[in-house]
């Protein structure tokens, strides 16, 4: 018999069949149809907009406690959930009815993704490599045990037939320590350099990495139980294919972009689609597709490239896609709810075992290694930062987090080390003794600094009774990862396979010292790498020499001379870190300009000392003393002295008020004279050193003057900035400096024409009672020596015979 087609139709009345929605967008808008907020695009606006509301709100309430912004948007996802806001029933059907569901829910997980891709961007995998054995024991200590405890507390409080797979999620949400998170803390406590936070950020690195590979088993698990083997291996299979052949390709293909042209939109937008791509992938094998964008972003190869993705998507990521994230995981939410069928004293004994699991597990390490117990207590407490954790995790878990967090940044300010405590007193050249160590900084931005430096160092003279301890400090840009951090090398590590460019320097420059180090007396040498943005860089080169206790801080000029002999500019950054270095610095500074006399000889052999007067020409003075003593360099002492017209002229200026500032110029006038005299005393009988007084007029005999001493070939002037003296023959030039922060005379040697090839060193002598004043160049308040009394005598009188002529200097002849 024939099936008759009406019975059919009469057996699926009583089945329900989901319609797609056609209140997604209205055609007539508020005139015509139902309710504005039911059309879901309206809707998901709406929210977006007041989400973003709540948690910026918050993050500005939560400024004045130094919270990180991921505070406030973990509790701003709950006041907006059912734990606060969602009490109320008309709030709840109104601005988050649950239709709104289907767009909230994968608008959550595009969110994720994008953040997951960040993440992997801004991971630098090879700072795992240079992971001191320190912290990573801390690491590793700070996976097992939370993880184990985490998976205890899971089956603890899950009473009725807990879900086997779940111990997955909270072993790694206790795991996990958010690297970037943690970053900031320590950046804004300015503890990146400290040794506690230094083992926090590099055992947070391993953490982090190790709770991405747990994240992606849990998903593996909980996708498909009887398949989870396949998405194992084909998730591992995924990876491996974009190491070795994902990431080779993209180098091949960014290699080939123009130099010097940046990256355009098209390859902006063909990296976030290989992103998607992974995404789409690391699903289709069982895992998650923040996996897979996560993974994507480790690979990508060029630190240039990686910048410039964050400065385009972080904004629009984290500002605008995660706080929908963060609303659907505080929906998810409900304080309540995590005293259903178990009483709030388990509740709170999870929460307060979770907190502490990081410290127990540092306090673990710290019970089988030499690591001090307050040490192990500020990095436990400090990994208790998290990030964005999966929408999977339970309500307790979410307020453990939070609480966690929250402890972090406290507990960064209670354990930051006092600094200074002992504070050291040789901090100049000057004051340093002849038969004491004397501990040197040498900041170093490239290899072309390297001979410069060392041509310096091999000049200052050590030997077994005058050590000298350098600090070689590679100054490297933060880009791309965010792996703000220092290496300390102990030795040259040849043969490194996949050496990064900074990697490669970095052994060039170890190599170079190391050579300087063997072929000379009384030298110590230790290789430093530091990592850190330009805006903060003088501040971690000035704690690293004060970490270091050094009297002398050596600094390249932000311009190099070119193939045609002229000095052009590498990097302007580095003028602005010249700059702070110069005014916070705990140390005398020198800043070296190289005019090609590193290129010729060994060490400098005719050095010139240019002395006016000053804090800062005592310490040039003392540095050029060391130089000449007992070696085969020639020194040439030079002091510039204003006549007596010109001294009046001066001093009538400074009484009708040209010149403001107070200066205690009898003093200074005495100090110089003291120290001076002690200088051409101590080294009458010294073949090798000669000294020369010139009385001038004005800046124009100045001038003169100094280009004269072109004919002798000195290949190393050294002179000082300038500041606390003000001279008749120096007034003029400061209003024509192109680079102030070397003074006047510094700004002439550099930009002047001159025949020869030569250095210039110029000092500034560090002065604690004067660093909270404005100084100008050759102006500068008096120079105070904390209560050591000093002899005061005579400077030579002209008529004497150890005066020189401004004509005889002339004449002189330097190899007799």
């Amino acid at each position: 018999m024939a099936a008759i087609p009406g019975m059919m139709d009469i057996a699926k009345l009583n089945q329900t069949i989901l319609c797609y929605a056609e209140t997604i967008y209205r055609f007539n808008g508020l005139w015509e149809g139902p309710d504005p907020l039911t059309p879901l695009i309206s809707l998901f606006l709406i929210q977006l907009t007041f989400s973003m509301g709540v948690i910026h709100l918050l993050v500005f309430s939560l400024k004045p406690f130094n919270q990180p912004p991921f505070i406030a948007e973990v509790l701003g996802g709950i006041l907006l959930g059912p734990t606060v806001f969602g009490r109320i029933a008309a709030y709840r059907k109104l601005a988050f009815p649950n239709y709104s569901f289907r767009i909230l829910e994968p608008m959550a997980h595009l969110s994720i993704t994008y953040y997951a891709f960040l993440i992997g961007l801004k991971m630098d995998v090879r700072g795992i490599m240079r992971t001191s054995p320190k912290a990573t024991k801390v690491a590793l200590s700070g996976i097992i045990i939370p993880f184990s405890v985490g998976a205890g507390l899971y089956f603890i409080f899950q009473i009725d037939k807990p879900e086997r797979a779940g111990c997955l999620f909270w072993g790694a949400a206790l795991t996990v320590t958010g690297f970037s998170v943690l970053t900031n803390i320590l950046d804004k406590q300015q503890m990146l350099h400290v040794e506690s936070g230094k083992t926090a950020l590099s055992s947070a690195l391993i953490n982090e990495t190790c709770s991405w590979g747990l994240l992606a088993l849990g998903f593996a698990v909980t996708s498909s139980q009887s398949n989870m083997q396949w998405s194992v291996i084909s998730t591992v299979a995924f990876v491996l294919v974009c190491v070795y052949f994902v990431r080779p390709g993209l180098s091949w293909i960014i290699q080939r972009a123009p130099e010097g042209q940046g990256y355009s939109e098209f390859y902006i937008c063909s990296i976030v689609s290989g992103m998607a791509l992974s995404g789409v992938i690391t699903d289709a094998c069982g895992t998650h597709p923040m996996i897979g964008a996560f993974v994507f972003g480790l690979i990508i190869p060029n630190e240039v490239l990686e910048v410039t993705i964050v400065d385009k998507l972080e904004d629009f990521v984290m500002g605008i896609l995660m706080p929908v994230y963060f609303v659907v995981c505080g929906l998810r939410t409900n304080v309540d709810s995590m005293s259903n069928e178990t009483s709030w004293a388990i509740v709170l004994v999870v929460i307060l075992l979770a907190c502490r699991v990081k410290v127990l597990s540092a306090l673990t390490v710290s019970a089988f290694s030499d690591i001090p117990v307050d040490e192990a207590l500020a990095v436990g407490f400090m990994c208790n930062t998290k990030s964005a954790l999966s929408t999977q995790t339970y309500s307790v878990m979410i307020v453990a987090v939070l609480v966690m967090t929250m402890i972090a940044t406290p507990a960064a300010v209670w354990f930051k080390p006092v600094q200074n405590v002992v504070a050291y007193k040789r901090r100049t050249v000057q004051k340093a003794k002849s038969d004491e160590e004397l501990r040197v900084v040498a900041c170093i931005h490239t290899t072309r600094n390297v001979p410069s430096i060392i041509h310096l160092l091999r000049t200052s003279n050590a030997r077994s009774q005058s050590p000298m301890s350098v600090f070689a400090l590679q100054l490297v840009e933060l880009v791309g990862r965010a792996s703000t951090m220092m290496v300390v090398h102990s030795s040259r590590k040849a043969g490194l396979r996949n050496s990064s460019t900074v990697e490669l320097q970095a052994d060039q420059i170890i190599t170079a010292f190391d050579n300087y180090e063997l072929r000379s007396e009384g030298v110590a040498t230790q290789v430093i790498t530091a990592r850190c943005p330009y805006t903060t860089m003088d501040d971690d080169v000035c704690t690293v020499a004060r970490e270091r206790r050094a009297a002398f801080l050596v600094v390249p000029f932000h311009k190099q001379r070119n193939a045609d002999g002229e000095m052009e500019d590498i990097n302007p950054s580095l003028r602005s870190i010249n700059e702070g270095i110069l005014e916070n610095a705990t140390c005398s500074v020198g800043i070296l300009i190289d005019r090609g006399a590193a290129e010729t000889q060994d060490h400098a052999q005719n050095v010139a000392a240019l002395f006016f007067g000053g804090p800062d020409d005592r310490e040039a003075l003392a540095y050029a003393w060391r130089m000449a003593d007992e070696t085969d360099s020639k020194l040439t002492v030079v002091r510039f002295i204003p006549s007596s017209e010109a001294a009046g002229a001066n001093h009538e200026a400074a009484d009708q008020g040209h010149v403001s500032l107070e200066i205690d110029t009898e003093r200074e006038k005495l100090l110089d004279d003291d120290y001076y005299n002690k200088f051409r005393n101590a080294t009458a009988n010294s073949a090798n050193i000669r000294c020369f007084d010139l009385v001038l007029d004005d800046e124009e005999e100045t001038i003169k003057a100094i280009k004269s001493m072109d004919e002798h070939y000195h290949d190393l002037y050294i002179v000082g900035r300038g500041r606390g003296m003000q001279s008749a023959l120096t007034t003029g030039l400061a209003d024509w400096c192109d680079c102030p922060e070397l003074g006047p005379i510094g700004d002439l040697l550099v930009t002047s024409e001159f025949e020869s090839s030569f250095s210039v060193l110029i000092v500034q002598q560090y002065n604690e009672s004067g660093r909270s004043r404005e100084g100008s160049f050759r102006s500068a308040a008096s120079v105070n020596y904390a209560g050591e009394e000093m002899v005061v005598r005579e400077t030579a009188p002209a008529e004497s015979e150890k005066f020189e002529s401004f004509g005889s200097f002339r004449k002189w002849d330097h190899e007799n």
